[in-house]
């Protein structure tokens, strides 16, 4: 068996090499199932490396793979054997009959069969509306490139999605963030074995869990936070959100202590680590980068203790983001300001989580009187 390469990461921009390595790491799977399409999709893979964002570019592809498998397995609309070998007339014979089938029917329930065991999938409306998008645009591209001879992305079903209700979202109240913090100060919730883990990462996981309250990171905002992210002099740290769009942010008292306390308290010291975690914030106890699965079962983990529910069953990191904007309107911080900080794209994202102002006009009128009861 061949060694695996080890990569080095020569990096002349101002993005971290984390980031750069992250970022390589899914080119490469891009380029590997690229690699087993058809070869006439080729310009459409040049499209989606400028057109769209690097996680879109990657979800695409596994959705057109996945499709040309179904192809292949499930239908009669090429004789390929392997997805490679699938022609443009293959495709031009598809008609959007076809791909209501395929996302319709085939999509939302279907088994896949390996050595040890038989798994059943279900796919619920967003995974087919995301499906849908990626054949869409795929159909659309070979229409304007002229390889195929009819747009057939027309007759594609309309796929409904439940519109977002305030009420349904899901979040910690800020009584409920204020008994979390108890929590992770004190330890008095967990069982001795709990505690154990508990007293050698205490410091890190109050830094993880209030730098998502505070701030509503995404996931990989926060994994991919180093220590050199950080400028306490001029009180502010960088993230990279979507898009590698590169933001600074102001940091407050709160989470410049606990991220201080973490690193000189508990951190392990850079000669202690290799060269690829010497910078990286967050640790595990085997001394490498957390991964988004770590941080992701942690904040699970002790928004349970909150909730009530079993262990590992409490919210996601993108619930406590729902925390930090709901947190901060109450505060009364308007929905352009919260929509600022989360980067969101739409303010009606925003305005979602605006929930517990439902009866703001009735508040409004109620005190707002231009007439005294004593006067009428």
């Amino acid at each position: 068996m061949a060694k695996k390469k080890q990569i080095t990461v020569h990096n002349k921009s101002d993005r971290p090499n984390n980031i750069v390595l992250t970022e390589h790491q899914i080119i490469e799977d891009c380029l590997n199932i690229e690699g087993q399409l058809p070869p006439f999709m080729r310009d459409f893979f040049i499209y989606l490396k400028n057109a769209v964002a690097l996680s879109t570019r990657h979800a695409y592809l596994n959705d057109i793979h996945f499709f040309c498998k179904y192809l292949i397995n499930e239908t009669n609309l090429t004789t390929a054997k392997e997805i490679s070998q699938i022609t443009v007339d293959d495709f031009n014979n598809i008609s959007a009959r076809e791909i209501n089938r395929f996302i319709g029917d085939y999509c939302t329930r279907y088994i896949i069969k390996e050595e040890d065991q038989i798994k059943v999938v279900e796919n619920h409306n967003r995974s087919l509306a995301r499906k849908k998008s990626s054949l869409s645009v795929l159909f659309k591209f070979l229409f304007r490139d002229e390889r195929m001879k009819v747009n057939i992305t027309d007759g594609f079903n309309p796929i409904r999605l439940p519109k977002p209700q305030p009420d349904a979202i899901k979040r910690l109240e800020i009584d409920e963030v204020a008994k979390l913090l108890d929590i992770l100060q004190a330890g008095e919730s967990f069982t001795e074995k709990e505690k154990v883990y508990w007293e050698k990462t205490k410091l890190r996981d109050r830094a993880i869990i209030i730098l998502f309250v505070t701030y509503g990171l995404r996931l990989s905002e926060l994994q991919q936070l180093n220590i050199s992210s950080f400028n306490f002099n001029r009180g502010e740290f960088r993230i990279f959100r979507k898009r590698g769009k590169e933001v600074l942010m102001p940091i407050n008292k709160s989470c410049e202590m606990v991220v201080k306390e973490y690193i000189e308290g508990e951190r392990p010291k850079a000669e202690e680590l290799d060269d690829e975690n010497k910078d990286a914030l967050f640790l595990s106890l085997q001394k490498k980068r957390m991964t988004a699965r770590a941080i992701r079962n942690l904040t699970k983990k002790y928004t349970a203790f909150v909730l009530g529910s079993a262990n590992g069953e409490g919210y996601s990191p993108h619930k406590l983001r729902a925390t930090a904007a709901t947190s901060l309107i109450q505060q009364g911080f308007s929905i352009y300001d919260v929509q600022n900080l989360l980067d969101h794209d739409n303010v009606t994202t925003t305005q979602l989580y605006a929930a517990h102002k439902k009866n703001i006009k009735r508040e409004i009128v109620k005190n707002f009187e231009w007439i005294d009861e004593e006067d009428n």
